[in-house]
Formats: structure tokens, C-alpha cells, sequence
């Protein structure tokens, strides 16, 4: 699969300072949520329900099916381990966790950059919405999102509010 930025990366800035996808607080409760994951090296449930709730609050009462147990055991299990893959599909194994919510968990928790895969995020960079995810996209996805930030010199977060916010200004959906 070939990733084509739909504009200019000298655009990124623009894109990301016009993002709209959640509210100040929203994004702040967010971050501090996985600053949380990043201090602790684990998620409790009612953290993992408020990341869920910031990417789809119809997640909800899937994510309140999981034990507390198990939502420790297996962000744990995607903070410690070295694979990338093992980081993202362990979450999914959860309750109410898709790759998107995953990504959500590694992206504002994990010490690594991770950005959050969307329809719009790939949208932006050429790609239509799969229709099922797969490591083997995801993996692309997250180098190419790097590389974006590397040469812009923003961060992740910068980077995925460039183009989901650029999808949503100029997509037709």
C-alpha cells in the first residue's frame, strides 16, 4: 500500500492548528489520562473508559465488560513489550477496543510515537478506508506518520490532528 499526502507537508502547521475534533478539555483529560498510563505502565478501567469515551463514546458499555484484572494485565502487556504488534493487537483484545481505540491508547499512553488510525487519517494520505485493519497497514500507517513528523519537525499529536482535520474540511463524507 502506498501512502501519498493528499498536500503539502509545508501544510502540517496550518492543518493541525484549525483541528476540531474534541474540545480543549476533552484533549486535556485525554492527555493527562495517558501520562497516567505512561507513569503507571498499565491502564485502570475507568482509564480505559475515558480514552475509549474520548474516540467513541458508544463504546462504553463494552469497555465496562472487562475486568479491572484484565485491562491492567494487557496495557501492561502493551507497555512492556518490544513488538509492535503485540503493543497494538493486545489492546484490541479488550472489551470494547478496535484498532482505532487502540491506537487512541498508544498515541496519548505509550512512551513511542503512535498515531491514531482513522478513515480520516488515511483519507488524507490517499488511502480509502479498509475494509478491516490489519498490522500490515497499521505498520506502514505508523512509519509513515514518523516520517511526517521527523521532516516537519511536529509531534505526533500535530501530525495526526493535520490530517484528520484536513479530511475533514475537504473530504466528501
Amino acid at each position: 500500500m502506498e501512502f501519498d499526502l493528499r498536500f503539502s507537508s509545508n501544510e502540517l502547521s496550518f492543518w493541525a492548528d484549525r483541528c476540531s475534533y474534541a474540545t480543549p478539555e476533552e484533549n486535556a483529560r485525554a492527555v493527562a489520562t495517558g501520562s497516567k498510563f505512561e507513569e503507571n505502565g498499565y491502564l485502570t478501567l475507568n482509564q480505559l473508559a475515558r480514552l475509549c469515551e474520548w474516540k467513541t463514546p458508544r463504546s462504553q458499555p463494552d469497555v465496562q465488560k472487562n475486568s479491572e484484572l484484565f485491562v491492567r494485565e494487557e496495557t501492561r502487556s502493551c507497555v512492556t513489550s518490544d513488538s509492535e504488534r503485540v503493543r497494538i493487537e493486545v489492546l484490541t483484545l479488550l472489551d470494547g477496543v478496535a484498532w482505532s481505540t487502540a491506537s487512541v491508547i498508544l498515541h496519548f499512553g505509550h512512551p513511542d510515537p503512535y498515531p491514531i488510525i482513522d478513515y480520516r487519517a488515511l483519507w488524507s494520505l490517499g488511502v480509502d478506508e479498509p475494509s478491516r485493519y490489519t498490522f500490515g497497514l497499521w505498520s506502514q500507517y505508523v512509519q509513515t506518520c514518523r516520517e511526517l513528523s521527523e521532516k516537519s519537525g511536529l509531534s505526533m499529536r500535530e501530525v495526526d490532528q493535520a490530517l484528520w482535520q484536513y479530511s475533514k474540511k475537504k473530504q466528501d463524507r
